[in-house]
């Protein structure tokens, strides 16, 4: 079993920036990929960043959005620039291994 628990979501105004992050426990040495998505309401979950365990990153905007992790304190990052208030979503971590895992989501906002 693996447990994800995210942070750093909040209220933001358009333009401000934010960091994420995903904390991963349990059993992590199966995990192979690793992910940020986002639902908005009354949308679909979406892919906003990804990174596998060999280093591939697939971004919806590599412009604004970075992700970043740090193994040794087993944790997953996403760093979030000149956010838009269509930003405003639940931000999920996943986990990729023998299952699928999430965690409970931030929310983030960004209003003015």
């Amino acid at each position: 079993q693996v447990s994800l628990v995210e942070s750093g979501g909040g209220l933001v105004q358009p333009g401000g920036s934010l960091r994420l992050s995903c904390a991963a426990s349990g059993r992590i040495s199966n995990i192979y990929y690793m992910g940020w998505y986002r639902q908005a309401p009354g949308k679909q979950r979406e892919l906003v960043a990804s990174i596998t365990s060999g280093g591939t990153v697939t971004y919806v905007d590599s412009v604004r959005f970075a992700i970043s992790r740090d193994n040794a304190k087993n944790t997953l990052y996403l760093q979030m620039n000149n956010l838009k208030p269509e930003d405003t979503a639940v931000y999920y971590c996943n986990a990729k291994g023998f299952n699928s895992y999430w965690g409970q989501g931030t929310q983030v906002t960004v209003s003015s």
